[in-house]
């Protein structure tokens, strides 16, 4: 459907015709639907139909195909979450949705990698956010429309089978590569860092950031056999000399800062798939990239989706954008 944003009171409707849907939006707005197949996260910015917006009166809604018969509805917490995987239908996909900062989204960053199953069956979700002026002051949530529940430390998922004649694949856009300085490399697994290895010479990483003017709002990249993965900037803290990130860094992987980017719009499209996008069932965006490229009112091609803190293909992403297609044999 070309419509993506909806008011309460249709998505109550859908809900009471019992539809199967994910949705994203405003707490209270989320709070006043009623019991249903659904499931849903707190965010209130949006690629919508003209554009980015942030909107705290609608819902972005997206609907399960009705081809798809079999679906598990399903919650995780910190202890359980390494099973996703192998909960996994064996032809099919899974959405996932993570309150941020929740022990449950620590720990699928810091582990997912070395879950059983890892990668073998299409994971695709976000983490669920709220306006940026609130963060620290209102956690993020998420919902599990069948048991009426609001959780702010679990994850919800749709493991969804696909018919013989479907199958769901998984893409991720980024923009940003490496760019052409220092080789870091850190310690210890981690959602921050004091020193690090630059060039192989040990460094405090806020001193290092200080003093080369990196800038945050680019991300470090890592190549992983081709495959660029991003480690954003959450913050320098310059009296504790240590920076935090929105993603942990790994050990002995080697980062760097990325190549500046002077076009969002231009680059972003130019990575969109060249058939169309009609077979994009769900697709997120990076919060970060709504900021700092100035999002609001632009649009990225045809691509919809909710803004997020953090994007699932597989493992935790930022700075990207992910989809899931689902095409015929």
């Amino acid at each position: 459907m070309n419509q993506v944003m909806f008011s309460v009171g249709e998505v109550k409707k859908m809900i009471e015709e019992g539809r199967k849907l994910i949705l994203a939006g405003d707490e209270a707005l989320l709070r006043s639907l009623p019991e249903g197949h659904w499931i849903g996260g707190t965010i209130p910015y949006f690629m919508a139909e003209k554009g980015g917006v942030l909107s705290n009166d609608k819902i972005y809604v997206t609907e399960i195909p009705g081809y798809i018969k079999k679906m598990v509805f399903k919650t995780y917490q910190e202890g359980s979450v390494s099973s996703i995987y192998t909960d996994a239908p064996e032809r099919g996909f899974t959405v996932v949705i993570i309150p941020a900062s929740s022990a449950t989204h620590l720990s699928f960053a810091l582990k997912a990698p070395t879950y059983d199953g890892f990668a073998t069956s299409p994971l695709i979700g976000w983490i669920s956010g709220v306006h940026v002026d609130n963060i620290g002051k209102v956690k993020p949530l998420v919902f599990f429309g069948e048991k009426g529940k609001v959780m702010d430390d679990e994850a919800v998922a749709i493991h969804a089978s696909l018919p013989e004649e479907k199958y769901a694949d998984i893409d991720i856009i980024n923009i940003f590569s490496q760019g052409d300085g220092d080789v870091i490399t850190f310690p210890n697994d981690g959602f921050s860092a004091t020193d690090a290895l630059i060039n192989g010479k040990k460094t405090n990483f806020a001193e290092y950031v200080e003093a080369n003017g990196l800038d945050t709002r680019l991300p470090l990249v890592a190549d992983y056999s081709g495959a660029m993965i991003n480690i954003s900037f959450q913050s320098v803290d310059a009296a504790a000399k240590s920076v935090n990130f929105y993603a942990p860094v790994f050990k002995d992987v080697e980062y760097r800062h990325a190549a500046p980017v002077s076009d969002y719009i231009r680059e972003f499209t130019g990575m969109l798939p060249g058939a169309g996008t009609d077979t994009i069932f769900f697709s997120c965006n990076c919060i970060l990239n709504y900021l700092y490229s100035e999002l609001e009112g632009k649009k990225t091609g045809s691509v919809t989706g909710p803004i997020t803190f953090g994007e699932v293909a597989y493992q935790l992403l930022n700075q990207t954008m992910v989809y899931l297609t689902i095409g015929d044999l």
